[in-house]
């Protein structure tokens, strides 16, 4: 059962019951996501205590480290309690000078599949996501072929539930017209406000919308009236950016990341922050 100290609340994805404020395992491997962590016991520590502290939803894929941050989770909460869901995504690999090529031909995310299944220590994804687009955002192109690759892997029992991340709102239709898609993984923050008409229509539908880079990735968000509305509330910019986006929509789900006990703490307590109407009209006008 969630903590009633995590904000928001929960939501259904598909069948699982997750909390609305979760946790990006991405920050748990080297830099740019690259390697071991500095600190092993630290990231273990990071994921234990969010796990206490009531997070059911922990967002990860097997090409962070690569292979790194599936390892510290399988090694830090294995065997899973059952209230707990993994969601990961496939469809891009690590290439030796740090990038993301994709990798989406049918074969690759078979594979994709059986190697996040090994590193976690699963029998069943709870969620997989499927990566669409590049390192520079999402990009037009058909998702047919490698979303059927994953559905085929759905009906042999190997994923729950299907996602897609880095998606146009072309492909996020044609994606729901194979198959039925229980969130969209994109990058959205305050500042980042592309995907407001398709947050708001995949409300409608029932669909999660899971923003990355919530508070703005490798280049943390920066705004004179953010800076303000933090001022006045006696918080953090940060803090009034994760609150703001649990308002935004009931289907907005967080996964911040972080490798300290503290920030995690620090996250939840922030996206739990008050904020009233008229901070919310003036934070609106950042990203228009």
């Amino acid at each position: 059962m969630a903590s009633p100290s995590l904000p928001g609340g929960t939501w259904t994805l598909g069948d699982l019951d997750v909390t609305r404020f979760g946790y990006g395992a991405m920050q748990l491997a080297g830099p740019w996501v690259m390697g071991p962590p500095a600190d092993r016991d630290g990231a273990l520590a990071v994921l234990r205590e969010a796990v206490e502290l009531g997070v059911t939803h922990i967002d990860t894929a097997e090409a962070y480290g690569p292979h790194i941050t599936n390892e510290l989770i399988r090694e830090a909460l294995h065997p899973y309690p059952e209230s707990l869901h993994l969601v990961t995504k496939v469809g891009a690999v690590r290439d030796q000078q740090g990038g993301w090529p994709p990798a989406r031909d049918p074969q690759r995310l078979r594979r994709a599949v059986h190697e996040n299944l090994q590193t976690l220590g699963l029998d069943a994804l709870d969620v997989v996501n499927l990566r669409l687009g590049n390192a520079e955002g999402p990009e037009p192109g058909p998702v047919a072929e490698a979303l059927e690759a994953l559905v085929d892997l759905q009906r042999q029992g190997l994923i729950r539930h299907l996602g897609v991340s880095n998606a146009t709102p072309e492909q996020v239709a044609e994606a729901q017209s194979i198959t039925s898609i229980v969130c969209v993984q994109n990058r959205y923050n305050l500042a980042h406000r592309q995907d407001d008409e398709m947050i708001d229509a995949l409300a409608d539908q029932g669909v999660a919308y899971v923003p990355f880079f919530p508070l703005g990735g490798f280049s943390p968000l920066q705004s004179a009236v953010l800076s303000a509305v933090a001022t006045r509330l006696r918080s953090t910019p940060m803090s009034v950016a994760l609150a703001w986006l649990l308002r935004r929509s009931p289907n907005i789900l967080l996964i911040p990341g972080t490798s300290s006990v503290a920030h995690l703490r620090e996250n939840i307590a922030g996206a739990g922050l008050a904020l009233a109407d008229d901070d919310l009209v003036e934070l609106d006008t950042i990203g228009r």
